[in-house]
């Protein structure tokens, strides 16, 4: 009876071993459309928002230097590329320098501008006022490193004038704004008043009529003060180019820091 018992159980045990065995079934379902997200190049904020702006780095400043009268002035320094930015000689029909034909054509080249309606036909006669602008080149610099020099006699001034407003050019002497031309339009400049030297300590009590002379490598200007005035520290409208030739001086207001006189000359 016992070897019966272990028969059936060894059977039992047999068939356990030769049961088929099947795998669980599994159902995956493919990701949804935008589970990955969408390209962040396809239709930035950029292209249906003023798609016509230029945000290239043509125009890109290197800032003044730190506590010099230009420091808190926005749109103020150096251009990285000066011809190719906003005013440069290359960036505005009015800014034409020299013209020489080129098989049949007209090419224009940045420099000694005057202030004559362009004739390259590329670009259209407008009404408004033809600015004009004369870029810094090497040719311009005297071997003592200056631009020129400076003179307003009422006030006993006569000083040299260094590219660029940070602290080592107006140590030297003026220092030009080297986003303004040097010669045709506005010249803007910038000096100091007290501390290292005075300059332009007394640019403030220049009257209406009073002459300054500029003298650079391209010739000798006059000009007649017109306006002498304390501007806000933020104001630029001074810097900006213009269709006549005028210059324009900066300098720090004694104790009042959210502000700088201004004085603006006329040629004559």
């Amino acid at each position: 009876m016992k070897w019966k018992t272990l028969l059936i159980a060894a059977v039992m045990l047999a068939a356990v071993f030769v049961t088929p065995a099947s795998a669980l079934e599994y159902t995956f379902d493919s990701p949804s459309t935008g589970d990955f997200g969408t390209p962040t190049s396809d239709e930035t904020i950029y292209e249906w928002k003023d798609p016509n702006v230029d945000r290239s780095k043509s125009s890109a400043l290197i800032p003044p230097g730190f506590g010099t009268p230009t420091s808190y002035l926005p749109n103020s320094g150096v251009y990285l590329t000066p011809n190719l930015a906003a005013g440069g000689p290359l960036n505005s029909p009015a800014l034409t320098g020299t013209i020489t034909a080129v098989g049949g054509g007209t090419t224009v080249f940045p420099g000694a501008v005057d202030t004559s309606v362009p004739t390259n036909p590329a670009y259209p006669t407008t009404s408004g006022p033809i600015t004009a602008f004369t870029d810094v080149t090497p040719d311009l610099y005297y071997s003592n490193g200056s631009l020129g020099t400076l003179e307003i006699l009422s006030i006993g001034l006569s000083v040299k004038i260094m590219q660029g407003t940070d602290s080592a050019a107006l140590k030297k002497g003026a220092g030009h704004f080297t986003n303004t031309s040097i010669w045709n339009g506005n010249v803007a400049l910038a000096g100091h008043n007290r501390g290292v030297n005075n300059h332009f300590g007394k640019i403030h009590t220049l009257d209406t009529g009073n002459t300054i002379t500029l003298t650079t490598a391209l010739g000798t200007r006059t000009y007649a003060v017109t306006s002498v005035a304390k501007v806000d520290v933020m104001d630029t409208s001074m810097l900006e180019a213009t269709s006549d030739n005028c210059i324009t001086l900066f300098t720090c207001v004694m104790n009042e820091n959210e502000y700088r006189w201004c004085v603006r000359g006329v040629e004559i």
